[in-house]
């Protein structure tokens, strides 16, 4: 590329030379008229003082007249970019233009800005022009000067080149030193500009960047706000500045950028995002002509008070339209007495909703896959997107340059988007257990697998048939009782599995304390996980979290039943499922009981479910002898846990003792060692015939 680079640059700035000499002759004009030039640097003649007075007189005349058009390309520059472009490749100067909306006036200020990195002779002639050999690096003035014959089109150039402008938004060009006056202002390049433009290699992307640019949500996926009349006469109002401050609450934080975008589209204005600086924001979203976005989510901490202060500040002096966002809302009272405010509670997208933003991403969907999918995933616009691209490239890695049909990419592209955000109180889980792993009585299975099909079709009837008006649950809740190692936990992974989405299971240990308070914020966090990962959360052994509340005797009793209080609540507002663990229902607080939609009881597993359960536990690569005998293995009272741990066991005593078949004896071994965790007594005569394996197998002491 290195060659057509410099080609390109030698084409365009033979063009800014035709520039660079007319404005030259313009100065020496200037210079001309002047009846003692030598005494310029000294003092203002009264020659001098006529001749800048029909000159400023001249520009207030010609102040209003349009700007005029780009100046047109050469012939040369064209055959250029044709002959790159069938080689498959973009001029530098033409990629930078269309990663940053750069006019052919913006490219040439560039130009300029790198002129004397190739040549410092530039130095000494842009000195020239601007009459002050002291200022030989370009500087706005001369960027003006040169940009425009006329007075308006040097003005549309200096607001160009202002901060707000492109060029220096984005750091292509950045302020050298400082000046007293904007107009004095010199520029150099930002880094790795010049190397870039000369085609020594680089990215486009890397070169600049607006913190506060929000860029225009992609067409391809639609979001639920628009449909929002409330909304969009909101928006109307900001954009005609019938009101200043719009508040947008109840927006879940991965929400918030689609609310945010759907309001300043009805207003008709671009949008931008607070960052480090509040005050620069709102003067760059003014001279933009934008909606300024602060999301308040964090502005409500004490720790933040500060920042909150200061953007209440900045937005009391400030007329620039803003739009408010969070789970819950901010209203400084000075705020909303000095500047017209409205707001507007963005309700969760619907499964309507949902069916048409996923409809809009992925239009090869069929009807079955798409009601499902929307029934089952209340995700963003961003995470929608996200979803699309992941399963499209898919699409395209699997057929091999060959279109693919998308939609078995689908559900990979939901994983890979959404899961593996586990750390803190919870621990991620996938699925790799199917249903017919699961060994239980025949009401119990049915009931696990009735769980798994309300879960996906509870969305639909809650939101299309309007069964959500008459409830004041959210999702579905399960809870699961029994002994330990009866099948709970491996339950609640083969319906997470068969939903095809993420357990998380949580650490009840690292969710209670004993510092007042803490519980509920370790509590909302472990549920925000799991709502933001669209996942299936799981209590396991729950009682400590969701013991029974009782008589307040002492300080901490009333902030333990205050902590099962909130717990209901929380519990009650996750529109995911949530399944909770017990040993003893009775442990339960009836308050949680009575909020399930489905309570399974676990019980020990009887003989039939027993055989099938030994039957399971050897993988069937293992080599199992043929004198294991699983009748009679059966008919020990164990659970399924503790026949795969005998199975584990047995299978470490063959190979430690270099057997080439897992044997009776081992087995034995395996389940005398097992009945001793469990601190049970295993009679010989259980063993049958099998009985003298037991010396041979029973652990020693």
């Amino acid at each position: 590329m290195g060659e057509p680079a410099l080609e390109h640059l030698r084409i365009r700035l033979a063009c800014l030379h035709r520039t660079l000499r007319a404005a030259a002759d313009d100065r020496a004009a200037i210079t001309a008229r002047l009846t003692r030039p030598d005494l310029t640097p000294y003092c203002v003649t009264d020659d001098q003082v006529g001749v800048l007075l029909d000159d400023v007189h001249t520009l207030t005349e010609a102040i209003t007249a349009p700007a005029g058009p780009d100046r047109a390309e050469p012939e040369s520059e064209r055959e250029l970019r044709r002959r790159t472009a069938a080689g498959g490749t973009t001029l530098p100067l033409d990629a930078l233009a269309a990663a940053f909306g750069l006019t052919r006036a913006d490219q040439d200020a560039l130009l300029l800005v790198a002129a004397p990195e190739l040549d410092r002779g530039y130095e000494r002639i842009y000195a020239y022009i601007v009459d002050d050999l002291n200022r030989r690096l370009p500087s706005v003035e001369l960027l003006v000067t040169l940009g425009g014959r006329t007075a308006a089109a040097r003005l549309a150039r200096r607001r160009a080149l202002g901060p707000a402008g492109p060029l220096r938004r984005y750091g292509l060009l950045r302020a050298y030193g400082e000046a007293p006056v904007e107009l004095a202002q010199e520029l150099v390049l930002g880094p790795g500009v010049f190397a870039f433009l000369l085609g020594w290699g680089g990215d486009a992307g890397l070169l600049g960047h607006d913190p506060g640019e929000v860029a225009p949500p992609d067409p391809r996926a639609t979001s639920p706000y628009p449909a929002s009349d409330r909304l969009t006469r909101l928006g109307r109002a900001l954009g005609a500045g019938d009101i200043a401050l719009a508040g947008l609450w109840g927006c879940p934080p991965d929400g918030q950028l689609d609310a945010a975008q759907a309001l300043a589209r009805a207003a008709d204005r671009p949008l931008r995002r607070l960052t480090s600086d509040i005050e620069h924001d709102a003067r760059t979203a003014a001279e933009l002509g934008a909606v300024l976005w602060i999301p308040t989510d964090g502005l409500h901490d004490q720790p933040h008070r500060q920042l909150a202060d200061t953007v209440c500040a900045v937005l009391l002096r400030s007329r620039t339209p803003v739009c408010l966002t969070g789970l819950r809302p901010w209203r400084p009272r000075p705020l909303l007495a000095a500047r017209a405010y409205a707001e507007l509670t963005v309700p969760a997208p619907g499964f309507h909703d949902r069916h048409a933003m996923w409809s809009a991403v992925l239009p090869d969907l069929n009807g079955t896959l798409l009601d499902d999918l929307a029934a089952r995933y209340r995700m963003s616009g961003g995470e929608l997107r996200a979803v699309a691209s992941v399963a499209g490239a898919g699409a395209r890695l699997a057929g091999n340059g060959r279109p693919e049909p998308v939609a078995g990419h689908v559900e990979p592209a939901i994983a890979t988007v959404t899961r593996g955000r586990g750390g803190g109180a919870v621990s991620s889980i996938t699925p790799r257990r199917s249903v017919e792993d699961l060994v239980l009585p025949e009401a119990q299975l049915r009931q696990i697998l009735e769980l798994a099909s309300a879960c996906r079709v509870w969305p639909r009837i809650a939101e299309a048939w309007g069964f959500a008006r008459r409830s004041a649950h959210g999702g579905v809740k399960a809870l699961f009782t029994g002994e330990p190692g009866t099948g709970k936990t491996m339950s609640a992974e083969i319906v997470t599995g068969m939903l095809g989405l993420e357990l998380l299971k949580v650490d009840v240990a690292r969710v209670v304390s004993k510092w007042v308070g803490e519980t509920e914020k370790n509590m909302e966090e472990v549920f925000r996980q799991a709502e933001e990962s669209h996942a299936v959360l799981l209590f396991d052994e729950a009682d400590a979290l969701f013991g029974k509340r009782g008589e307040v005797k002492h300080g901490t009793d009333r902030y333990a039943n205050l902590e099962v209080g909130y717990l209901l609540q929380r519990l009650e507002a996750s529109d995911g499922l949530v399944i909770l663990t017990s040993n003893l229902k009775d442990n339960i607080d009836p308050a949680f009981t009575r909020r399930f939609h489905f309570v399974v009881h676990f019980p020990r597993p009887a003989a039939p479910e027993r055989r099938r359960l030994w039957r399971l536990a050897f993988p069937g690569q293992a080599p199992l002898a043929s004198d294991v005998d699983l009748d009679v293995l059966a008919r020990l009272d164990m659970t399924g846990a503790g026949i795969a741990a005998a199975a584990r066991t047995a299978a470490l005593a063959a190979a430690d003792g270099e057997s080439a078949e897992i044997g009776m004896r081992h087995v034995v071994r395996g389940v005398a060692r097992q009945f001793q965790r469990e601190a049970r007594l295993l009679r010989p005569a259980e063993l049958g015939r099998y009985a003298d394996l037991l010396g041979d197998g029973e652990p020693p002491g």
